[in-house]
């Protein structure tokens, strides 16, 4: 191996494997079209590789929905209540769940907005090779062999892949995922031995949990495992590939004395791994797969100093291989499809097709001596000096007393006890994306626009009325994504046309690239906002996104502190919270799904983000009054580690994912003492089922055993935009019926 990647795109340079999957969903193609458009997209993958001169081209990174999910599939590791479904409707339903069978949990993988479905195990869970000999790994190998192209199929690897498992419900509290790992490497195992007799020459097992801190027992699990790996006699050679950060020294040196033939490690988010490979006294007759070429962010590789760290490394391994710091599948497939960029932007950037030409040309630089071009010599991000001003000498973290916003908030508001709301977003139409298609394309004027998308304000507004909701939205029908939305104006960001990035199954994100200097010329939602107002006597949220989502759901620059340019969003927002006020609206929303997302995977990184986070989230929302209910959302991640940020944030109510995992983070917050007003997702709007009332009432029920009813709030635990009508509204219906119920319950 000389030059190789991770990963690549599996989405497909046109959005084909949305709209795929989408079709099998609504039932206009059978399984057989959805299977046909997976093929073409990997044999167009596998063979724009090979064309692009790299030396090593992985295979099974495909993947109709999830490569955890697909994991969980190829080892059996299917709970008993999908099994009397098969094939891709078993598959899709652990995903997305049937009517009468809710989905797996699905959480962020690892620090990215790339959610994984959670594979749940138990004791009497028993691994075995689903499909034998027709195993999705050998399947796609032989497939590229047919073409002509040797791969190297990608695994999740075994102890990654039980780390991040979950107990099924009902497993004996001392049961962890864990203690099935002798069963699961007796899979593995087996797989490699079909492998190698398939012909494979190496295959990639990704260990990416080996850059959190990890246990002793971890770590002797890790050798346990892949000692037994090492002494097959008939297998591929093995490369363990670890990103998103630095290896431990004790995983590593496990590794470097175990049979593996290469190791992977990210030198981009990791960029210490160079210390920790130099302690362990570097990888005597392995190869070493470095991480050079960013597979996270677009910014273009300054490829002389990433040759220079290659060289650098030439003394501690027996070989090198150029690679990426990660999957591409993170970042969007083709700059060249993006016409309408800036060029003191473009010129920035490199997208996975791109990024595959510099690993090229850095490998062939190693072998050949090549000079390369001085990469950093790209335009400088803009700066706004007004902002950097206001922001030196603006302090503004704290807001009034906790007990005296919530009496101001009760007097102003008249809300029940178990008022009942929805997260933001409700169903986008095909005619609402057309009118904003319509307007970018010049086929509509800006006159008809307003109007379309006021008819679908006030036709959200009368939904909510019938239906009973307390706080209302306006349903956002204007905004394309809740961070492109705001990107698009605000200054120091840009938008793409098609880089379209996987955030989970079918649901695409598109996200903008932050450059320069933040700063907000006009306000962004009042308009909107106070329009839906009018029409309803009942308080309507302001609807923003926060400053850590805006970052984590971007691709931000890397010339400056993030802690910086968070700051300069929460002052973008601080003065739109100002308009809103102005403007008569009551209650604002500001959105953090992604605080959980960037925190850090070490444990001595983490106080330092959160300060900087929960920093950013109180300079944006201290200035409201104690009048003005300020609401926040988070949604699939695991929480636990950041229960202390979430009362940091001082929201007046905070909305959370917890449909999926039965109320958990409920518990966790109460005992963290958290005791401002909270909103767990009664139902998962991931999945099309319609919850029953009763499963409902179940879930609020299990609540109000944390909390008490007057600071408990009643939501789904997402957005709506990606449901139909017909279910979003029938989901609502008993949503308001349960929370009526148990109200009446309460009161009597």
């Amino acid at each position: 191996m000389n030059t190789t990647i991770l990963g690549y795109p599996r989405i497909g340079a046109r959005r084909e494997l949305k709209f795929a999957t989408e079709d099998y969903w609504a039932g206009r193609a059978d399984a057989d079209a959805l299977h046909r458009t997976g093929a073409e997209l990997r044999a167009d993958v596998w063979t724009s590789l090979r064309d692009a001169g790299l030396d090593a081209i992985p295979s099974n990174t495909f993947s109709f929905y999830d490569h955890m999910l697909d994991t969980s599939v190829l080892v059996d590791a299917v709970p008993e209540r999908y099994r009397k479904l098969s094939g891709l409707d078993r598959y899709f339903a652990m995903a997305r769940g049937v009517q009468d069978v809710p989905p797996l949990e699905m959480t962020k993988w690892f620090d990215t907005n790339y959610h994984y479905i959670v594979p749940e195990v138990g004791p009497g869970t028993r691994f075995r090779l689903a499909d034998g000999a027709a195993a999705k790994p050998l399947a796609e190998f032989r497939e590229a062999r047919a073409l002509g192209i040797e791969t190297r199929p990608v695994l999740v690897g075994p102890l990654t892949y039980l780390l991040l498992a979950k107990a099924e419900e009902g497993a004996p509290k001392e049961f962890r995922p864990l203690d099935l790992l002798d069963g699961l490497v007796d899979v593995y195992s087996e797989l490699l031995e079909r492998l190698a007799g398939a012909g494979a020459k190496w295959v990639q097992l990704d260990e990416p949990a080996l850059v959190a801190d990890r246990k002793e027992e971890e770590i002797a699990a890790l050798k346990r495992a892949y000692a037994r790996l090492g002494r097959l006699t008939s297998r591929p050679r093995l490369m363990v590939a670890t990103y998103f950060g630095t290896i431990g020294a004790d995983a590593l040196r496990v590794l470097a004395a175990s049979r593996v033939e290469a190791v992977g490690l990210d030198f981009v988010a990791g960029p210490s791994n160079v210390d920790v490979l130099a302690s362990v006294g570097g990888l005597p007759r392995k190869t070493l797969v470095a991480g050079v070429v960013d597979g996270r962010n677009v910014w273009r590789t300054d490829r002389r100093r990433a040759k220079a760290t290659c060289a650098s490394l030439l003394g501690l391994v027996d070989q090198l291989v150029v690679s990426t710091s990660c999957s591409l599948m993170h970042v969007p497939i083709d700059l060249d499809a993006e016409t309408a960029l800036e060029p003191g932007v473009k010129e920035r950037l490199a997208f996975a097709r791109q990024k595959v030409g510099e690993v090229v040309a850095l490998g062939r630089a190693l072998r050949e001596d090549v000079p390369l071009p001085d990469d950093a010599t790209a335009p400088p991000a803009t700066v706004n000096r007004e902002v950097r001003e206001r922001l030196e000498t603006l302090d503004g973290s704290q807001r009034g007393d906790r007990g005296a916003r919530f009496e101001a908030q009760q007097e102003a508001l008249g809300l029940p006890v178990l008022a009942t709301t929805t997260i933001g977003s409700f169903p986008q139409t095909s005619e609402i994306r057309r009118a904003r298609a319509d307007r970018r394309a010049g086929r509509i004027s800006e006159d008809v626009y307003i109007r379309v998308m006021k008819e679908e304000i006030a036709r959200v507004i009368a939904l909510q009325e019938d239906l009973g909701l307390d706080v209302l939205v306006h349903g956002e029908p204007e905004r394309n994504d809740m961070v492109q939305y705001f990107a698009e104006q605000l200054d120091g960001y840009a938008a793409t046309q098609h880089g379209w990035v996987q955030s989970y199954g079918s649901r695409y994100v598109r996200p903008p690239i932050l450059h320069g200097d933040v700063a907000r010329p006009r306000p962004m939602t009042v308009e909107w906002t106070t329009y839906a107002q009018s029409l309803t006597s009942k308080p309507v949220k302001g609807m923003l996104t926060g400053p850590v989502t805006m970052l984590a759901w971007s691709f931000v620059r890397d010339d400056q502190p993030l802690a910086d340019t968070a700051r300069q969003v929460a002052l973008a927002l601080r003065d739109e919270i100002a308009d809103l006020e102005a403007a008569g609206i009551r209650v604002v929303q500001v959105d953090e799904p992604a605080l959980r997302e960037l925190l850090p995977l070490r444990d001595a990184d983490r106080p330092a983000y959160l300060d900087w986070a929960v920093g950013a989230f109180r300079l944006a929302t201290s200035g409201a009054a104690d009048t003005t209910q300020i609401h926040t959302h988070m949604c699939y991640s695991e929480f636990g580690e950041i229960i202390g940020a979430i009362g940091a944030l001082d929201a007046d109510v905070t909305s959370v994912e917890a449909a999926r995992s039965r109320m958990e983070l409920v518990g966790d917050l109460r005992a963290a003492g958290y005791a401002n007003g909270i909103g767990p997702g009664v139902y998962d709007i991931h999945s099309p089922r319609v919850p029953a009332t009763e499963e409902i009432e179940e879930n609020l029920r299990r609540a109000l055993l944390a909390v008490e009813p007057g600071r408990l709030w009643v939501n789904p635990d997402c957005g709506l935009k990606t449901r139909a009508y017909p279910e979003t509204e029938a989901s609502l219906r008993n949503l308001v019926a349960a929370a009526r119920r148990v109200r009446a319950e309460l009161t009597g």
